[in-house]
């Protein structure tokens, strides 16, 4: 079933975290953050949605972080029910498509619940200030990706947030999986 999460809550803050990386390091939110935004995308291995985007991501990223945007991923799933998104896979999943930034493991899923992130994937873009500005879709993709010339509104907007400080007012909500949350 999709999940579409909320419209942007413009100005909300982004929130401190300490979580470890595919690359055996621990990373907090200072350590990804750059000097013109930041963007924070809730990601799995599995989803279908993600899946069919990961390569348009991993470009868009690179961009971006030329522009001194901070990009990170965070993974969040219960990998008691999905063991395919654990810390192994995950790290296998960022050399396969040469991430060129940090994929972080959320154990206790309280980073995601402290964002709010409702569904894979799900991004979040910062303004310099740690200021909300985009919590919209990558493109027009879905479960399967869509047109290779189709608008990318997540890396317009950040580009946007870089050199303005504000996104787009209009935004489109993401869809995907819903966050697999570990039973209470």
């Amino acid at each position: 079933m999709a999940v579409s999460p909320p419209v942007c809550d413009f100005g909300a803050p982004w929130h401190d975290f300490i979580l470890p990386g595919t690359d055996g390091r621990s990373y907090c939110l200072e350590d990804v953050t750059g000097p013109n935004g930041t963007l924070i995308m809730f990601i799995c291995n599995h989803c279908p949605y993600v899946q069919s985007i990961i390569d348009r991501i991993v470009r868009d990223a690179k961009e971006m972080q030329a522009a001194g945007i901070g990009v990170v991923a965070i993974s969040a799933n219960d990998v008691a029910d999905y063991p395919q998104d654990g810390p192994e896979h995950m790290k296998t999943e960022a050399d396969r498509h040469g991430f060129t930034f940090p994929y972080l493991y959320d154990e206790t899923q309280a980073v995601a619940q402290a964002y709010g992130a409702e569904c894979t994937p799900d991004f979040f873009g910062y303004n310099a200030a740690g200021q909300l500005q985009y919590r919209g879709r990558f493109d027009s993709s879905a479960r399967t990706a869509g047109p290779q010339d189709a608008r990318r509104e997540l890396l317009e907007a950040m580009l946007e947030i870089a050199e303005t400080g504000k996104g787009p007012e209009n935004q489109t909500p993401s869809m995907g999986c819903s966050i697999k949350w570990k039973a209470a």
